[in-house]
């Protein structure tokens, strides 16, 4: 649970880093530096029970994936082949730490 929150809270934290143009913008930037404090503190209670390795593999990719996805929904960025297909390999790896690795605790 405190992983999805931490993944939920970077992708919202880069949304919005997108959106500050170069921290000039004063509540993107506000969003930013609470949405990452938020991500890195949720981040640091699946890590002591999990390996950091796989923690940070789900959190980065599934971070990615949701990112590309709010791009895609809310900016109207577009994705070529390739870019679905790698985002799909990125989605097919968490899946699997997830569903057959030992190291990851339910």
């Amino acid at each position: 649970m405190f992983l999805l929150v931490a993944i939920v809270a970077e992708v919202i934290a880069t949304t919005a880093l997108a959106r500050s143009e170069s921290f000039t913008k004063t509540l993107p930037t506000m969003i930013v530096i609470i949405g990452y404090t938020a991500a890195f503190w949720f981040l640091s209670f699946p890590m002591r029970t999990m390996p950091t390795g796989v923690v940070y593999a789900i959190w980065s990719g599934l971070g990615i994936v949701l990112i590309t996805a709010v791009s895609w929904v809310w900016f109207r960025q577009s994705l070529d082949f390739a870019a679905i297909v790698g985002l799909a390999l990125i989605l097919a790896g968490v899946v699997v730490i997830n569903v057959f690795s030992k190291s990851v605790s339910h």
